[in-house]
């Protein structure tokens, strides 16, 4: 068994809403709805007694986390939310009866209901794509290379990313979406104290946030 994920290093990401967009337009979600969120956390003071300007903030991007032990499948009453082989957390729509348990389970918020065809969407983690081994939209389309797609079972340094591109290297658009890098190779060094998780609430969330040298409040 598997276990997709993503992995965002929150020192990277400049808080664009390149990943909003991009998970917007390559899955079609309708106006108002989002399969990926991007909040701004802060600012806070960097240090006790600090004031502005000597604060920070940080952007944290929220969707489904493909949990290991998922609320949202153990309340539906048909089937249509699925657990795969590779660990993603899949709504099949021909079985959905729209009677949104699963968003009502959900500790993070990220499922809705389709108003159009009356049944439940929220992330796939591209699964149209990674099939074909391709990266999923939000991490392809990252700017600031912050986001890695790969498996738990394969350890964080070997997630992967868009854009191995150096200085004078091709850097147009297909060049930097058809190479790799891993997240081994172009990481800052970091320590588990700096690895988090959104709140577990006995359905283990999977996708994992690397923030250092400031406090993660992802956890409230």
């Amino acid at each position: 068994m598997s276990q997709y994920a993503i992995l965002t290093d929150l020192n990277r990401c400049v808080g664009c809403l390149g990943c909003s967009v991009a998970c917007k337009v390559v899955n079609g979600v309708e106006i108002g709805s989002f399969w990926n969120k991007v909040l701004r956390i802060g600012p806070f003071p960097d240090g006790e007694g600090a004031q502005f300007p000597d604060v920070y903030t940080y952007f944290l991007p929220v969707g489904c986390q493909h949990c290991a032990n998922p609320e949202c499948v153990k309340v539906c009453p048909t089937g249509a939310s699925h657990k795969l082989p590779d660990g993603t957390v899949q709504v099949d729509k021909s079985k959905c009866i729209g009677c949104q348990f699963c968003a009502m389970a959900c500790p993070y918020g990220v499922r809705y209901l389709n108003e159009t065809e009356r049944v439940v969407e929220k992330c796939t983690l591209c699964e149209q794509k990674t099939a074909q081994g391709e990266l999923p939209q939000c991490v392809a389309q990252c700017g600031a290379r912050a986001r890695y797609f790969g498996d738990l079972d394969e350890g964080l340094d070997s997630f992967v990313g868009a854009g191995k591109v150096s200085i004078g290297d091709d850097a147009s658009y297909d060049a930097v979406n058809s190479q790799f890098c891993t997240y081994g190779e172009i990481a800052r060094p970091y320590t588990e104290a700096d690895v988090h998780h959104l709140p577990n609430v006995g359905n283990d969330p999977s996708f994992l946030y690397i923030l250092r040298n400031h406090e993660w409040k992802g956890g409230e």
